[in-house]
């Protein structure tokens, strides 16, 4: 296997970071296809916990070329506090193991600006975004008055198409929002001096990925967000901007897709969501809390307590279908130690209608009524379990019957937050 997508299977934070870093080590380069600074992904590397947000799982490991791809909105201070702060801490960062696409589009001020007074003006319409600009970025892409890292780098050409993007978008500010414009000047110098410090790492990502491919080196493509979120598979219109899955890898890259080898889809045990938006499964209750305090379910990027619930089979069966997946990885199974029960989603029920696959056609997900199938829980403490065998058979009987109900077997099981915490699993 030359190329591995990773994804997730739910709505995000499904733990992709962990098994990225854990899958680097047999890869040549790491790749970031899509997504902004509004993900994050966290990786413990023995007693050290690190939180990347917008460079690939792979800058943990030496030797390995990490890709920030053009399908990717980039936030250029957010890049580069990321750099320094991986510096600071003894983890080598230079030109020649990240590489920044000239063709990923640049957010700017006036998107982050924008995007948050626009939650504000939407009410109780709100999508949830986290406030970093990538939606309007996005839109900018598409409506084709977005500045790319190669326009950043050109002084000249950044200050006339910068006016002119200024120019509508500060009076979107101040006219519609009633907030004070952006000075033009300082966002201008600003920016300028935020390239100069970009320089050193910008390539032609796509010609680097092909060559690579060709000369036989090994290639993993890290997902940002869970597939769920995607801009055209997942739960619209409460989404991200951008294709979360495989599907994105192309576009994102210019990696051909008939070179992709694999797919490999990642859900937790139970799920989780962040921000607005239906989840059937939610369990907003003693039960919602406890799976939040016991797996840290808190935001890498934001620190917002993310919704939690029982694990969706038709929604993570869509997902893997979706994106092709032959296994996936169950992650945080033992944040369910010490429950009796264990209840799993099977079916949706909307008044007289009763749905075994996902319902992407409904309008409302957010009425239906799920149907649970019920498994026996464990009390013992797992994080321990170094192979499959030292987990209680309640846990095994669990693992198996999700990988029987998402139609997938389940390849590795995470157990716990280290890099040892991986069981290998034959279901």
């Amino acid at each position: 296997m030359t190329s591995l997508s990773v994804f997730g299977a739910q709505w995000g934070d499904e733990g992709k970071g962990k098994v990225i870093d854990r899958l680097a080590a047999d890869y040549d380069y790491i790749v970031r296809y899509q997504g902004g600074a509004n993900a994050g992904h966290t990786v413990v590397v023995g007693d050290q916990t690190y939180a990347l947000h917008l460079i690939p799982s792979g800058i943990l490991h030496p030797g390995k070329h990490n890709v920030v791809a053009g399908g990717v909105a980039l936030d250029p201070i957010t890049f580069l506090a990321e750099v320094e702060g991986l510096r600071k801490r003894g983890i080598a960062v230079d030109h020649t193991n990240l590489h920044l696409s000239s063709n990923a589009h640049v957010i700017f001020e006036h998107h982050k600006r924008i995007d948050a007074l626009a939650e504000v003006w939407k009410g109780a319409g709100r999508i949830g975004t986290t406030g970093r600009g990538i939606g309007p970025c996005y839109g900018d892409k598409a409506a084709r008055i977005g500045l790319r890292v190669g326009d950043l780098l050109d002084p000249e050409r950044c200050k006339t198409r910068l006016r002119a993007v200024l120019a509508e978008k500060n009076a979107l500010i101040e006219k519609v929002h009633g907030e004070q414009p952006l000075d033009l000047d300082e966002q201008i110098q600003r920016y300028h001096e935020l390239a100069d410090r970009l320089r050193p790492f910008v390539c032609d990502t796509g010609a680097l990925l092909r060559h690579a491919h060709l000369a036989g080196k090994r290639i993993l493509f890290e997902g940002a967000q869970g597939l769920m979120l995607d801009i055209d598979h997942g739960t619209y219109p409460f989404v991200t901007s951008s294709n979360t899955g495989p599907g994105g890898i192309p576009s994102g890259t210019g990696f051909p897709p008939v070179w992709l080898s694999e797919s490999l889809g990642i859900a937790k045990a139970y799920c989780t969501r962040v921000g607005e938006g239906p989840f059937p499964t939610e369990q907003d209750n003693e039960l919602g809390e406890l799976l939040r305090r016991v797996g840290h379910e808190f935001g890498t990027t934001t620190g917002r307590p993310r919704r939690a619930g029982w694990f969706d089979a038709l929604a993570v069966r869509y997902a893997l279908a979706v994106s092709g997946s032959t296994s996936w990885v169950m992650t945080k199974l033992d944040v369910l130690s010490g429950l009796d029960e264990l209840q799993v989603g099977v079916a949706y029920r909307v008044g007289t209608e009763r749905y075994e696959e996902y319902p992407a056609h409904l309008a409302d997900l957010g009425q239906v009524e799920v149907e649970y199938r019920s498994f026996p829980g464990w009390k013992q403490d797992i994080t321990g379990a170094r192979s499959m065998g030292d987990l209680p058979p309640e846990a095994r009987a669990y693992i198996q019957a999700l990988g029987e109900l998402v139609e997938v077997p389940v390849s590795l099981v995470s157990v716990g937050p280290e890099r040892s915490a991986m069981l290998p699993c034959q279901s």
